[in-house]
């Protein structure tokens, strides 16, 4: 025998002992716990007190009908499922009562063992059905006043951090102003100082930026390049004016003591700039601006790939600025100075950017890196000894290009790399 699928009672009222004795007999051997009770009254009385899953009534009864007690039930325990047993069949009534929720299911007399059992079970399992959905709901109505909450709570914490938000914009945009302002007044040091460093300044940090635009930088290094540009020269302000006039004009009228003077000013560079910026990078890479490619430059005597990128760049435009000869001139000095002085990629960058050197319309110049299967080159490429690697009009291949890279790093290129666009 199955157990019963609920453990509350059902409530039986009929006025004929017989009939709620065979009735109770009957759903106790199929598990259901049974109460009875001949009057209807003393029934209502009794549900005060007791839930009950399912309540059975018979229709004919001297106090009042069992619709009208069903009717009591509904009021007393809503959820109850309420089942009619009736001899005389009013169908229009019972419809009415079935539709307006009234009762369950109606059964006539003489009942059938098997519809009884059956009738009785969809009641219980429609009690439990309508239990469950209560406690569905109760739970849906907890989380929702949870979730109301929590919204409510997280609306409060995204408008805080929206106002965190707000105040740190401002007081980042305050920095950067700041910052910009201190450079800007680093350079008109230098200007008050010498007026031809300040202009100096403004003239390598142009270019700078415009190396910086390109994509052979990280983001990083793209903001030192160009705040470099501005703080190189900061430890030239320690020298005599006249002496920097010498060095200018005379360098080779030089003592020992001035030129020491002279070459350790990118290390005074460095520590006044740290004052702006204190990021490493900006300092290694003011520090470097005079070093030399071949390894013959000041104050660390740092060769090739030694030399921070970026102040390989910078020497690229410490060069040309300071070469004080016309631009077309200047750009011709920063070529002869490549694989010497400086780094040939970082000359090569400087005169794609600026455009200095005109090229035929069909001829563009390319950095090492952009190499690629298929570029025809418009000049030969030698070694810095004058050996000829590739020719000119040579379609380049991955091992023409693997060739290039190779000897280039036991031996500098130096020169110009021009291909047919």
């Amino acid at each position: 025998m199955s157990p019963p699928p609920s453990n509350l009672p059902l409530l039986i009222v009929d006025d004929e002992a017989i009939v709620l004795q065979t009735l109770k007999e009957t759903l106790e051997r199929e598990g259901f716990p049974v109460v009875t009770s001949q009057r209807a009254r003393k029934a209502i009385e009794i549900m005060a007190g007791r839930e009950f899953s399912v309540i059975i009534s018979d229709q004919r009864m001297p106090e009042m009908s069992g619709l009208e007690f069903l009717v009591e039930c509904k009021k007393l325990q809503p959820h109850a499922s309420r089942i009619l047993i009736t001899a005389v069949l009013s169908l229009p009534t019972i419809i009415d009562s079935i539709n307006k929720g009234e009762i369950f299911r109606f059964l006539t007399k003489p009942w059938l063992r098997e519809e009884l059992i059956a009738t009785v079970k969809n009641a219980v399992n429609r009690y439990e059905l309508i239990q469950h959905n209560a406690v569905l709901q109760r739970e849906t109505q907890r989380l929702n006043t949870e979730l109301t909450a929590a919204n409510q709570a997280l609306a409060v914490q995204v408008r805080d951090l929206e106002l965190q938000r707000q105040a740190l914009d401002h007081a980042n945009r305050e920095l950067a102003l700041r910052y910009d302002r201190s450079l800007d007044l680093c350079c008109r040091i230098l200007t008050m100082f010498d007026p031809l460093l300040g202009g100096q300044t403004k003239a390598m940090v142009e270019i700078a930026g415009k190396m910086a635009q390109t994509e052979y930088f990280q983001e990083e290094e793209r903001q030192v390049l160009r705040i470099a540009a501005w703080l190189c020269d900061l430890g030239l302000i320690g020298v005599p004016r006249d002496l920097l006039r010498t060095f200018r004009t005379n360098p080779g009228g030089l003592g020992d003591y001035e030129r020491t003077l002279i070459r350790n000013h990118p290390v005074y560079s460095q520590t006044l700039a740290s004052y702006v910026d204190a990021r490493a990078l900006v300092g290694e890479t003011i520090r470097a601006h005079h070093e030399r490619f071949d390894g013959s430059g000041y104050p660390d005597s740092l060769a090739g790939y030694a030399i921070p990128w970026t102040a390989r760049c910078l020497a690229v435009a410490v060069v040309f600025v300071e070469s004080g000869l016309p631009k077309e001139q200047a750009a011709e000095l920063v070529l002869g100075e490549s694989g010497r002085a400086l780094d040939p990629e970082a000359v090569r960058l400087f005169l794609k950017v600026t455009q200095l050197v005109e090229l035929p319309r069909q001829v563009r110049e390319v950095m090492l890196e952009e190499l690629q299967p298929g570029m025809v080159l418009a000049g030969g490429i030698y070694s810095p000894h004058g050996l000829l690697l590739i020719s000119e009009g040579m379609m380049l291949t991955p091992g023409t290009i693997a060739k290039i890279r190779s000897h280039n790093l036991v031996a500098p290129i130096n020169q110009r790399l021009l291909v047919l666009s």
